[in-house]
């Protein structure tokens, strides 16, 4: 062969070959394909389902979720919240309020559609449809140490120099890249509609409510004529958790209506040595078990590692060798573990306490303005519980005697 068509054979081989490949198009995947399009890199971004799909989740987007949003983003609040009603397991409820919006309420499918869309207009191209059966970093697939092979159900292979994988927390990549999992919980969670009297009683307040089981909780966020009602506990009590849900629904009145969707799904915290990369492939969000321990909120953790997993992708996409290419997965870790990991460690100690002290936790919230304003200033996003922890002593000294 002549050195030109040499040549062009190569550029073929090359221009056949993503930058980086992203499996899963929710807030993490999303925020991961824009960051790498908008670093200018050739993005695919895969999703096996078609968009827009439900989700079960709150939906609450608090301010760290605010700010890492891509920049024009419009959020598509449903409400905009500024009281929160506090019970303890149906007792005791109390009223919180605030002239400044606490946090707003989407719902799941516009939000994801909308984090897509962006990743697309960045230049991130996107296949629905498209499910990952595995990915491999040697074999015959792989053309050369540079590459990732992206196998799909149908069989074809998509090459990669770099993976993100924010495929959830029973994805494939996050098996490949072996992360650990220690706390699994099962949420419930109803999409019910209301008529406009009962829906304007619910406007801009939302009802937590501290459950029966220990860590449980349950919560009702009004999004316009639909109230989404759901409870948390920890796996292994899938019964106990139903009847919660059931209570619930029939303690505030809403047994009657029909709801329009009723869901599950399992959440998972990832265990601190868990990995978050293995050779070229990062994980992000639910797949790398990547959430608050405590409240289990997850989209603020989808967003901010999904973001940081498309930042180091590209870095690791242009590593030329296996040395560079763990180098920038390595900073990827230590960038995750500085920030949300901390916070994920103060949220387990925050879990245990509200496990043995609910009731403690309440009258805490509902009876101490300074607690209060702590939880105003997490929903803002103006600090978080890791940051109040270390610069309060108290804080610091309830938490510690939870460990003991």
């Amino acid at each position: 062969m002549s050195s030109e068509n040499a040549d062009a054979g190569h550029e073929h081989e090359e221009s056949s070959v993503w930058d980086v490949v992203v499996v899963g198009a929710g807030p993490a995947g999303a925020s991961a394909a824009y960051a790498a399009a908008v670093a200018g890199r050739k993005v695919l971004l895969l999703e096996k389902a078609e968009l827009p799909r439900y989700k079960t989740c709150g939906g609450g987007i608090i301010g760290f979720s605010r700010d890492a949003l891509p920049p024009g983003f419009e959020l598509p609040l449903k409400d905009r919240i500024h009281a929160v009603t506090f019970s303890l397991n149906g007792r005791l409820a109390r009223t919180r309020r605030s002239k400044r919006m606490l946090f707003g309420l989407i719902n799941r499918p516009e939000f994801d559609a909308g984090l897509v869309e962006q990743a697309q207009k960045a230049g991130a191209e996107l296949r629905t449809g498209a499910t990952v059966t595995r990915v491999e970093q040697h074999g015959a697939a792989v053309p050369d140490r540079r590459t990732v092979a992206v196998v799909l159900s149908g069989g074809e292979t998509v090459l990669a120099r770099a993976v993100v994988g924010a495929d959830g927390s029973a994805g494939r990549i996050g098996a490949h890249v072996g992360v650990k999992l220690d706390q699994v919980d099962l949420g419930l969670e109803s999409e019910i509609p209301v008529p406009p009297t009962v829906a304007e009683d619910w406007a801009g307040r939302v009802l937590i409510d501290w459950g029966p089981m220990p860590g449980s909780y349950g919560w009702v966020f009004p999004k316009g004529g639909t109230l989404t009602v759901g409870v948390i506990s920890a796996r292994g009590d899938g019964a106990g958790t139903k009847r919660y849900l059931e209570d619930f629904v029939a303690r505030l009145g809403l047994a009657g209506f029909e709801p329009t969707i009723s869901s599950g799904h399992l959440t998972r915290c990832r265990s601190e040595d868990s990995p978050l990369s293995r050779g070229r492939v990062l994980v992000c969000g639910d797949a790398a078990g990547l959430l608050e321990p405590w409240t289990r909120e997850g989209i603020s953790f989808a967003l901010r590692s999904g973001r940081l997993a498309g930042e180091w992708a590209v870095r690791v996409a242009e590593a030329h060798d296996a040395v560079d290419a763990r180098r920038q997965a390595l900073n990827y870790a230590f960038a995750i573990k500085a920030g949300l990991g901390v916070e994920m460690s103060v949220g387990r100690r925050m879990l245990k306490l509200f496990e043995r002290r609910p009731g403690l936790l309440h009258a805490v919230l509902t009876g101490f303005r300074p607690a209060w304003n702590a939880f105003a200033g997490i929903t803002r996003g103006t600090t978080s519980l890791a940051e109040l922890v270390r610069s309060h002593p108290l804080a610091q000294r309830a938490l510690s005697a939870m460990d003991r």
